[in-house]
């Protein structure tokens, strides 16, 4: 049996218009499709891919795939979109969505942690978005149990809508992955270290003021701080004269593989998390993680993290160095041996199944 050319073969549409931000969150998890694709042998598919992106990302992945650009006449204008037999949204508030109704729609949910941090105005327009995104999908993948809990909390999922869940992958450093120490830190000191967007969700304050407790080291935050939550924390550290907290804003890929190769321990005190994704970059690099087991953590992190019971500093503190001496070389191989079954192969690999079935 002969196979199919690539004319003849059907077409799936990766939305990864995302990355027109590629240092946010899903802007990485957008280019790492493009490096699994790279990797993969596309000639073996059934299907063609289509990638929806900006167009400095046009050629990412060659001539194995075809490119349409992000370009925002297509929201007024949608039946110009090549005919595809599959449009795959990486993400819940795309702004792209296919014309055709002959078009399958794979709609991946990440979190709704709008219902938490938006007024209920705001959250409102948020839920409507989402519940059309919903209404038109043919299926529905989550990235956690806990995100495919609050789908069917707070939206209106029907029926006959099968809905999934795919665990996110995660890139790993290989050993011989460049790594560059940020500037303005003393790699002597020992430290502790986390990253996020400095948001409230992320609860970074709680562990500010767990430092006042912990004078011999250091915390390193990374990530946006050109936030108002950023702007409150550097006025704490101002006022209670902490000197043992920073703030790095966003790191390159080099200095974040330093902060985790480096780090004594990783903290991540976040109250709301569709997955978690830096609890596992930083258990692949074999590091105590201590994160709290709010919303989807308890499921991601479970018994592989020391658990914040609560958030009252000192008790914090007590936490870390009470089970710092408790974290063996056993517990940091099953620790790193659990984290590397979050590969983007094994990822990739399930939503290509359901590619196909979606394409038959």
């Amino acid at each position: 049996m002969t196979k199919p050319t690539d004319i003849e073969k059907k077409k799936v549409l990766l939305d990864l218009s995302v990355l027109k931000h590629p240092y946010c969150g899903l802007g990485q998890v957008a280019l790492n499709y493009i490096r699994t694709i790279n990797l993969i042998d596309t000639d073996s598919l059934p299907f063609r891919f289509v990638l929806l992106v900006p167009r400095n990302y046009y050629g990412c992945c060659g001539d194995k795939v075809d490119y349409v650009p992000r370009k925002r006449y297509y929201k007024l204008l949608p039946f110009l979109y090549p005919k595809v037999q599959v449009w795959h949204a990486i993400h819940q508030l795309s702004s792209f969505r296919p014309y055709s109704r002959q078009t399958k729609y794979l709609l991946t949910v990440h979190d709704l942690n709008f219902m938490y941090e938006k007024s209920d105005k705001v959250a409102r327009q948020y839920k409507s978005r989402v519940q059309k995104r919903i209404d038109r999908a043919d299926r529905i993948c989550c990235i956690s149990n806990f995100t495919k809990s609050e789908l069917y909390r707070y939206m209106n999922v029907p029926k006959d809508t099968p809905v999934s869940v795919i665990y996110n992958g995660v890139e790993f450093a290989n050993a011989n992955a460049a790594e560059c120490c940020p500037r303005l830190i003393d790699p002597a000191q020992p430290f502790f270290f986390s990253i996020g967007e400095m948001k409230e969700k992320k609860n970074f304050m709680s562990i500010v003021k767990m430092m006042r407790y912990m004078p011999d080291r250091q915390l390193y935050l990374a990530g946006n701080d050109h936030t108002d939550y950023a702007n409150l924390i550097r006025k704490y550290i101002s006022q209670n004269g902490i000197n043992n907290v920073r703030l790095l804003g966003f790191v390159s890929n080099e200095e974040r593989v330093w902060l985790y190769r480096h780090c004594e321990a990783f903290l991540f005190p976040s109250l709301f998390e569709g997955f978690g994704l830096p609890v596992i970059e930083a258990m692949s690099h074999g590091k105590p993680v201590f994160s709290s087991m709010q919303t989807s953590l308890s499921e991601i992190a479970g018994e592989y993290a020391f658990a914040f019971d609560n958030f009252e500093p000192e008790l914090m503190a007590r936490t870390v160095s009470d089970n710092l001496p408790l974290f063996s070389e056993q517990r940091r191989l099953r620790e790193m041996e659990y984290a590397h079954t979050f590969t983007y192969t094994k990822h990739f690999n399930q939503y290509i199944e359901i590619y196909k079935s979606l394409c038959n």
